[in-house]
């Protein structure tokens, strides 16, 4: 088994190029830089880039709004109307990549040939819900991916690890009353998309199964680390999770241009190592991680290559 497989294909530069946006292809340039540095690109195996069909992406998304985004896209607008997505006329097939990327992933670990994925991916996907795209997002990367490995693989319970520096709204909406997907998230509050209020837990089957920490600006390790430590890991001993996933959002890193959160590259491998505990003791080692934020290039670069660093267990 290789401890840890890589996602990363020039294809990911292609959506949005020529746009200024802080969402831009060299943030694919900016990882894959990082992890050469750190020594990483040579020692991981690789994840082969497929696209999502159409049956996997309904999983999560309507048809309606599948239909909807496509034509959109694919009619050369500029942005998708259900929400502020700028959009290229490539982006649909980039972002049905990225999400058949992420199932790819959850192959890879669900079968054995890995004991965990990073895939470095874009468009990201936490704000995109079933029948919306917003907030940079077009699909929800990792709601597909938990839904998949359930219908896939089997895998009753499944945690998402959200620590994106904005609340990610799209994957708590699709998992609200599902008491079989566990989401956790670590965020700026007051900041875009203004959801994740404490007090959001779920509803129905499915309450106590959503777990919000919005923290202000200029919080760092004490909060995120310590909401991962004090409040998720205890958690788990009763949701016991099969597969974990993480929204590894790297705009909560110190310097970041859309967030005001302050962790550091070591607060990255720690975090990382105690999702990893979790993961040990429930689901195998088990983990999935997705790409979701982080604009400042030279920060994304290093916080990057230590979650991955971490990930295979030589930091």
């Amino acid at each position: 088994m290789t401890d840890t497989v890589l996602l990363i294909d020039p294809i990911f530069r292609e959506h949005l190029a020529g746009v200024e946006h802080p969402e831009r292809p060299e943030r694919i340039d900016a990882v894959c830089a990082g992890l050469e540095r750190a020594g990483l690109l040579d020692r991981l195996g690789r994840i082969e880039r497929r696209a999502a069909g159409e049956d996997e992406l309904l999983l999560c998304h309507t048809r309606e709004y599948l239909q909807l985004a496509r034509h959109e896209i694919k009619s050369g607008h500029r942005y998708l109307s259900t929400g502020d997505t700028d959009v290229t006329p490539n982006s649909w097939d980039i972002a049905t990549i990225a999400a058949g990327g992420a199932l790819n992933a959850v192959d890879a670990v669900m079968t054995g040939r890995a004991r965990n994925a990073f895939c470095a991916i874009r468009p990201p996907g936490h704000h995109a819900g079933a029948s919306r795209g917003m907030g940079f997002c077009i699909f929800n990367n990792a709601a597909i991916a938990a839904r998949y490995a359930q219908r896939r693989h089997g895998v009753e319970r499944v945690v998402i690890v959200d620590w994106d520096v904005h609340h990610g709204n799209g994957t708590q909406d699709i998992f609200y009353g599902d008491p079989a997907v566990f989401y956790f998230s670590t965020h700026q509050w007051p900041l875009y998309p203004g959801t994740g209020r404490a007090d959001e837990t779920g509803i129905g089957a499915g309450k106590g199964t959503t777990m919000n920490f919005p923290f202000p600006a200029g919080s760092g390790r004490a909060e995120v680390l310590g909401a991962v430590e004090n409040s998720l890991a205890p958690a788990m001993q009763n949701f016991r999770p099969d597969l974990v996933l993480i929204s590894a959002g790297f705009d909560s890193r110190i310097g970041d241009l859309l967030g005001r959160f302050t962790l550091t590259d070591r607060d990255f491998t720690d975090l990382t190592r105690a999702v990893m505990e979790i993961a040990d003791r429930y689901a195998g080692g088990r983990i999935v991680s997705l790409l979701e934020g982080g604009y400042n290039l030279t920060g994304l670069a290093s916080a990057a290559a230590a979650h991955v660093e971490a990930l295979t267990g030589s930091s």
